[in-house]
């Protein structure tokens, strides 16, 4: 976990669109878990290379933590398959493997 996308998870459960429908104890309780039992990274390179900036944060994130995949649905991820010798796939297709 890094704390862009940390930050990013949060911002989604409190989108009003999305938070209309959720719990708000049952939110802070999985950032909660998210906080104390996430691996903490800090990316220090910075990455421009998707399509969707937004979405840069994934590919520090992996680089820092020298991940082995990037399961994503996200199309502007998984046209980079593969990025940096890393495999981007959709977690369906992982499973499968």
């Amino acid at each position: 976990m890094s704390q862009a996308v940390f930050d990013e998870i949060d911002a989604v459960l409190n989108r009003p669109t999305l938070a209309r429908f959720l719990d708000p104890a049952l939110c802070a309780e999985l950032l909660d878990q998210l906080l104390s039992g996430s691996e903490w990274f800090y990316p220090v390179v910075r990455v421009t290379d998707c399509r969707d900036p937004r979405d840069d944060m994934y590919l520090e994130l992996a680089l820092a933590a020298q991940a082995s995949a990037i399961l994503s649905g996200d199309r502007d991820l998984l046209v980079l398959h593969p990025w940096r010798g890393i495999p981007i796939v959709r977690p369906a297709d992982y499973l499968i493997g």
